[in-house]
Parts: C-alpha cells; structure tokens; sequence
C-alpha cells in the first residue's frame, strides 16, 4: 500500500471490529481482518446477512422463514420471506427528547425537533393521509426542498405502506412530469417555495402546471416554508400544511407488510431517456442502510450526521435511515456558500457533526478557493468525512488532510440509485489511502470484469456483482415481462449485475473509479477512464473546469478536451501544449487528446455529475432527451456546430 494518508488509532473498538467477535464465536471461524471478514459475507450470504438483521434489531411482527430463497438467482431472489415489518416503524423506534433532526434553512434560524415530536408529527400526518383513503401500495409525492416535513411526508407514507417518490424543486416542469407521470401519485406534497444563493424562488407556478398533467392526483399539500400565507389558485385542490395534519389523530399505526414491500420510487438521471422507475423495497433498503451506517460508518447514537443533498438525489434517502440508529441527523437547504463560503464547516461547529457528507466536487471547490477550514472552525467533533457523486481526486485527499483535518477519516463512497446504497465505502478499521475507495462493501460481491468476464486485479474493467443482495430494485415500474430492468443491468454479462462504473481493484481489496463505462475513451482499442484526464486538468491553475468525450473519427476514436479558464487565462497554444505535456506525464500518450478547445458551460445534472454523454451525442448529431435533468441545459448550445471537430 502506498501513500496511506491516515490509520485507525483503536480498529479494535469499532462495530466492525465486534462483527468479526461475533462471527468467530456463532461460526467457530478465526477472521483476523477485514479482507476475511468480506470473504465470508460473499461466501455465507445467509448467514451473513442473518447476523445483520440480528444485530441491527431489526423491529418487525413476523420472523422470516430463510434469509434468501436462491442465492443464485440474479435478478429474483427472495429476502426473508415471512418476514412482517414496517419502515417507518424502525425509523420511529426512539421516541425521546433527544434531537433526531436540526433544520438549518438558508437565512433562516436552526430548528431542532425531537424524536417525540416527529413521532408526534407523523401520527397526525398520517391519520389524514388515511382518512383521505390513502391505503397501502397508493403512490405518494414529493416535490420539496430538503426540509423536516419531508421527511414526516415520508414516514406518515410509509406507515400506511403506501410509496414515496420525491422530486427537488429546483427540477423542471418537463422533468419533473416524466418522473411523476409514471407512478401516478394521488397525493403531492410541495412547498411554496425554496431558497438558493440568497434568492427566494416560488415553486407554486411550476407546481400547478405540474398538477394539471397529473390528473390521478387528488390532493395538494402546500408546505408553507417562504411565506405564512402562500397564494392557492387552485383551493378545491391545495390545501395547507398545517390545516391538512389532524390534530386529534388516532393512535399511529404501522402497517405490517412483506420484506420486499415497495417503498421508495427513485429515478435514473433521465439524460439519455426517460428517466426509469426503480423501485426499491423496504425491507431491503433498511437492512442495507444499517449495515452501512452501523459498520462502515461506525454510527451510534451519539453521532449527528449531516449529508448535502436534496430529496431528489438518493443521499437524501441513505441520511434518513439513520434515525433507525438514534442518531441526530442534519437537513440543509440552501447553497453551501451562501451567505460566504464556510458556511457548512462553520455549521459543524455549531451543531457538533461527527459525520460530514458532501460530494466531490464541492470538496474541490473549497481546494481551489484556497479555504483552510480547519483555521476558522473547531471541527474537533468531526470523524469522518463523506464523499461521493464523483470520484475524489487524489489533491483532494491532500486537502481535507492538510486543510480540513488530519484525525478525519476521509471515505470516499460510491454506488447509485440504482441499488440505493453502496459497492465501495468506507471503512473504521482499515487506513485511507491516497486516491482510493477503502473497501467493497460487506456482502457485496464486486469484481472488476474485462469484456471475457475474467475478473481483474490492478487493472481496469467494469464493476460488477456476482452475487444478489438485499438492496436491488424489486422491480422497475410499469416495466412489463421486466424487459427495461434486465436490459439495465444484465444483458453484458447474463445473471451477473453490470453497474455501469469502470473501475480497478487492488491486491489488497481498495478500488479506484475511472468514470462512467459508457463515457469511457476508447482510442486505438485501449479504454481509458475520464476520471484519470480530469485529476490533471482540474489541478493546473489556468484551468476552471473540464469535460473529456470520445469522438468517432476515420474508423477510430479521438479524445476531445473542453475546458473553461479561470478568470484572467486565455487558452492560447502554449497552455494547449501544457494541458498536453501534463496529460502525458501523469497519464500516457493515450490519454493526450487530440483537440483541446475553450468552452463557456460544462453540462451537469441536478446532483452535481458531470454529463459526458449529452455533449458526446450533440457532436454526433443525436438529441439530448430530457434536458430538465440538468441544472444547466442552456449550456449544451456551445457544443453544437464547433468549427474544430470537424477536421
């Protein structure tokens, strides 16, 4: 292992560590590590996944018969048939004064609720819910900031068994309609409004016309949150928050439903289509944020968790399972530099955040602003740093090191929507070395396969799982003879799920992300991950931001780099030569692309990823589909009828 940038100071005292006590004693085995530890999770998936619903105490009415029907069938497989639980249940098993969330709303005041409260809050919510006839199985949306009352929204739902979908304001009427339109929901919760960078945007405009297309919906919601009186031009149909919640509600009950029970509709980025419904179960999304939280984050009760997100990406969903745990979790709506830039390291300070989530690319942004929080705030409470939605570039590991903290242990985590969860994360006993993902997750099966599906070490391939687990979508909706979820993820390789990500994993179990596989370069036959261009050209000081495609070019593919200068630079053929003299050195001539060209706009989506495979289909003459999934779409008119492609 080289450049180890931090080490366990007690590996002994981690839950992790108490897995492996536990597994020697139930199973006379003698595991000594955690590369063992994995082993066995993938080779005794019964049992392994049984110790986690015993140790996770799991609340439920009804025991499971077996823990999985067939361990080889994939997709299929059947978990803990028998089985009687409830989501919302688990999420609610704490009932104190303890704070089980703060609020901080941008240019608004910390709100703290209770476990009491909330649980106080969704008795009321979902007494209306039922005597407005929602029953279990009905869809239920969101279209709301990240904010307390979607997440009591949420719980009252799942309660009843009914489903939740939710959906960021920020989202287009387009885009927003051809997530929505597919489930059907008969009840939207919204709020008024939402806030960003010190501006105030109304949502009730866009929410109407989204309601006019929606005709299955019965009722509107309106969550005031920017104003005490929000306008209502539709009254039959809206109605207020706070008139809606019933007051002398009957006690809160919990439908007990089956394991596979549907809970969550999330939804792929829809940049190359219309966006799939996948839905997501709640038995197994419990079980598999627990073992996340409790064993690759090391979460307890005393811990309070904060995670930059908005409902419509699926951190939103992994933060609130952490209420199962007891512990205090942190909602933020706003943009994390308003009113200045250390807006978010100073909110660590004040609430006391033991676990810091937050993506990449703001970690990058915070490096090229030259901020060194650990200098105005007391992040002494802080242990351990999150980070997904791109991967982290190795001079990011040096900054939270040198910058933010040197006693932090920085997990980069990455995984998706699509099984709501992780393949690689984090890990409280094992060291954080420079540029890599600590571990694949425990009963996660990955593999880095090449196009034969011989699986690699220390060289690049696609990220694969061998084996089933917990949290695959149950199925898509609407998705007939389940053509659309087999066709997602196993046509590549028949039985075995292709994720999509291209990926290295070494000797000793770390694993490094390249990209997507489907943005992957392909020059002279030889792939390479954009990942590996983007380290180089977003570290050089001229250089804003970037974007890396391969062209189709005389029976070949040739690398085109598109970057935005900083304020101040021009790109003139001597950076040209630069961007490529240190491509090459820290990369291969391969990489070396054959046109670097200055851009003014880098398409991404809502949850902050880059969009490679727009722009890769705006220079071969296709249509980008569903432009509302992006936050900037107006961007994508630099990228047509560029001049220097065409020779």
């Amino acid at each position: 292992m080289k450049d180890i940038l931090w080490k366990p100071i007690s590996p002994e005292k981690t839950q992790m560590s108490r897995l492996i006590q536990i597994v020697n004693e139930s199973y006379s085995e003698n595991i000594d590590s955690y590369d063992q530890l994995h082993q066995w999770s993938i080779d005794n998936i019964h049992e392994f996944w049984g110790e986690i619903w015993d140790y996770t105490k799991i609340v439920h009415s009804s025991n499971y018969n077996k823990v999985v029907d067939n361990v080889t069938k994939m997709p299929g497989a059947k978990w803990f048939p028998g089985a009687r639980l409830n989501f919302a249940e688990n999420l609610l098993r704490y009932k104190d004064s303890r704070p089980a969330i703060h609020f901080k709303g941008e240019g608004k005041p910390i709100i703290t609720l209770s476990y009491h409260e909330i649980y106080n809050e969704v008795e009321k919510l979902s007494h209306a819910l039922r005597s407005l006839g929602i029953k279990k199985g009905d869809r239920v949306a969101g279209f709301v900031p990240n904010i307390p009352q979607a997440i009591i929204a949420m719980l009252a739902t799942t309660s009843i068994g009914a489903v939740w979908s939710s959906s960021s304001p920020d989202f287009g009427i387009k885009g927003v309609l051809d997530r929505f339109s597919q489930i059907k929901p008969k009840i939207i919760f919204a709020a008024d409004g939402y806030c960003y960078n010190g501006k105030r945007f109304n949502s009730l405009d866009k929410l109407n016309h989204i309601v006019k297309n929606l005709p299955t919906v019965q009722k509107v919601v309106i969550i005031e949150y920017l104003n005490e009186k929000p306008d209502l031009s539709n009254k039959a149909l809206s109605i207020l928050y706070k008139e809606f919640i019933d007051c002398d509600p009957d006690p809160l009950f919990f439908e007990q439903l089956p394991f596979d029970h549907p809970l969550y509709i999330m939804y792929s980025s829809g940049t190359t289509g219309l966006p799939k419904s996948i839905v997501h179960s709640a038995g197994g999304t419990l079980i598999q944020h627990l073992k996340e939280l409790y064993f690759h984050c090391d979460m307890d009760r005393e811990d309070c968790i904060f995670y930059f997100t908005t409902c419509g990406w699926m951190m939103w969903n992994w933060l609130v399972s952490s209420l199962s745990i007891g512990s205090t979790i942190v909602l933020f709506d706003g943009s994390p530099f308003y009113p200045n830039s250390k807006e978010m390291w100073k909110l660590v300070e004040r609430l006391d955040i033991s676990i810091f989530g937050t993506s990449a690319k703001y970690i990058d942004a915070c490096r090229e602003s030259g901020m060194i929080p650990s200098k105005f705030a007391d992040l002494s409470k802080l242990r351990l740093i999150l980070s997904t939605g791109s991967p982290l570039v190795e001079e990011n590991y040096d900054y939270v090191y040198q910058n933010v903290k040197e006693d932090v242990l920085l997990g980069s985590i990455s995984g998706g929507t699509d099984i709501i969860s992780c393949f690689a994360l984090s890990n409280p006993m094992l060291p954080v070395t420079r540029g890599e993902l600590q571990c694949k997750g425990l009963g996660m099966n990955v593999h880095s396969f090449n196009d034969k599906g011989e699986s690699l070490i220390d060289e690049k391939g696609e990220l694969v799982c061998l084996s089933p687990f917990p949290s695959m979508p149950i199925y898509f909706w609407n998705d007939n003879n389940e053509e659309k979820y087999r066709s997602a993820y196993f046509e590549t390789f028949k039985g075995i799920w292709h994720h999509g990500d291209f990926i290295s994993i070494s000797e000793y179990g770390s694993i490094t992300i390249y990209g997507r596989s489907d943005a992957t370069l392909n020059p002279g036959g030889v792939r390479i991950g954009t990942a590996e261009i983007y380290r180089v050209v977003e570290a050089m000081e001229f250089i804003e931001d970037s974007l890396v495609i391969g062209q189709e070019w005389k029976g070949d593919q040739r690398v085109l780099l598109f970057v935005i200068m900083k304020s101040g630079f021009g790109l003139d053929s001597k950076k040209v030569e630069q961007i490529k003299s240190d491509i090459r050195s820290n990369c291969s001539h391969r990489h070396v692309p054959e046109k670097v060209i200055e851009t003014k706009g880098i398409p991404y989506t809502i949850n902050g990823k880059k969009v490679e495979i727009a722009v890769k289909n705006i220079i071969q003459g296709k249509d980008v589909n569903n432009q509302d999934a992006l936050i900037n779409p107006d961007v994508l008119e630099y990228y047509s009828n560029i001049p220097e492609i065409l020779t």
